[in-house]
């Protein structure tokens, strides 16, 4: 026997039907106001909105809120709001872009709301706080990783006195002195740059600024402007070895930090109008992305053999340095790379008070190859758990793209495979 439904209830269902909104209008409304909570937080914390490029009178409407303290019950009441929204919005599965949107609105905001209460006096400890703002944590090292490492270094460079006396003596051979640092980075920035269109479409009005600063805590900082512009500053308080001028012209410039960006502007805030693209807060998963990708992308853009060639045919005259050395030079270069998580295990213990400074210094000596000083001490106090992000965040990244090659190691596919990283709406759980 049929059953025959009241025309009544067939239009009631109709009418709902009509107001229900579909999963990417309701992620705008989420990203609006997103946008205007970051923005919001911006005001109790210089270090949090790292770029801006979305509705002025947004930004200037926010700047009117500030108040005495950071309004945290408020903050964290519209964050919790905005989780519970996103939770309801069911994305298909077919739809790649959209469910990649969804994930990464939820893991931004869990990195905001965590930001929010370490503002508020709230305590985390080291992997607590890089879970919750990075969305990824740092896996143990044991001491006899480092010492393998070191063991190799003394072989490479035996004698007398501390080997990092003895580190740090070699690699003086192979400073840029400051005269000639700005030709030699501008070659190297540009060389980077156009090995890169080779394989990206940039946008055609893409382009920086170069500027040389002082008394920073960082050694490169890109400020990307919108509209495909960056200002590209350099600390030239620390001595720029020669390898140094790839590694931050790659880095700062192309394919990282400044194609990062301009890619996403061009793909998600121009094109989709997907406007939470249009704030960076520095202190959640995004920074994993922008720091991983900007590390891989120097070996991407300068494959070892190509770049040990372009430094010693072009970089080292310019430089006005002796290539005798160069290959020994590169083999000490290799092996301290490897100790980069030594700073982080050092910075793991000092920040979660495990350690004190003296305990910290000790091991940054002996095993990070690093001089102990109050200068050392203040990227880790001023970005905390941030500094994971780029040996960790390079590590993830370099897994996941060679683990997409599969069998297929040519230079396009890579750079396809990286291409899409930096285009896409990603957070670093989708690495692993």
């Amino acid at each position: 026997m049929k059953k025959f439904i009241p025309i009544f209830l067939i239009s009631i269902a109709l009418l709902s039907c009509n107001k229900r909104k579909n999963p990417e209008q309701s992620l705008n409304e989420i990203a609006k106001q997103y946008v205007l909570t970051v923005l919001e937080i911006g005001n109790y914390d210089n270090l949090y909105v790292d770029a801006y490029y979305g509705p002025t009178e947004w930004k200037e409407d926010v700047s009117k809120l500030k108040e005495e303290n950071i309004p945290s019950e408020r903050l964290l009441k519209t964050i919790n709001d905005m989780e519970s929204k996103l939770k309801t919005i069911s994305v298909s599965e077919k739809d790649k872009m959209l469910s990649l949107r969804k994930k990464y609105m939820q893991k931004q905001l869990i990195a905001v709301k965590a930001r929010v209460k370490m503002l508020s006096g709230e305590k985390y400890s080291f992997n607590e706080e890089s879970e919750k703002l990075y969305d990824a944590v740092v896996p143990e090292f044991d001491q006899a990783y480092f010492e393998n490492i070191i063991a190799k270094l003394e072989e490479k460079l035996p004698g007398n006195g501390d080997l990092i006396n003895r580190v740090n003596k070699f690699k003086s051979e192979f400073v840029i002195a400051k005269e000639k640092l700005d030709a030699v980075f501008r070659t190297a920035i540009e060389e980077s740059r156009r090995r890169t269109k080779k394989y990206i479409n940039l946008p055609a009005n893409e382009n920086f600024k170069l500027e040389y600063v002082s008394d920073k805590a960082w050694a490169g900082y890109n400020w990307y402007k919108g509209n495909n512009f960056s200002l590209i500053q350099v600390n030239t308080d620390f001595p720029i070895l020669i390898d140094r001028a790839i590694d931050l012209a790659s880095h700062e410039g192309y394919p990282g930090h400044h194609v990062y960006n301009s890619l996403l502007e061009t793909n998600m805030v121009k094109k989709r109008k997907w406007l939470e693209f249009s704030v960076y807060p520095l202190f959640s998963p995004q920074s994993l992305i922008a720091e991983g990708t900007a590390n891989y992308g120097i070996n991407v853009v300068f494959p070892k053999k190509e770049r040990i060639k372009f430094e010693k045919e072009v970089l080292f005259p310019l430089a006005g340095l002796n290539v005798a050395k160069a290959d020994l030079y590169y083999q000490i270069q290799e092996l301290t790379h490897k100790l980069t998580y030594a700073r982080t295990v050092a910075m793991r213990n000092y920040l979660d008070g495990k350690w004190d400074k003296s305990k910290t210094g000790e091991w940054l000596e002996k095993y990070a190859l690093r001089k102990a000083s109050e200068s050392s001490f203040r990227f880790p106090e001023t970005y905390r758990s941030y500094i994971i992000n780029y040996n960790w965040g390079q590590d993830l990244v370099e897994t996941y793209v060679e683990s997409k090659m599969g069998e297929n190691k040519t230079n396009k596919n890579r750079w396809d495979i990286f291409t899409y990283l930096i285009s896409t709406p990603q957070v670093p759980s989708n690495l692993k």
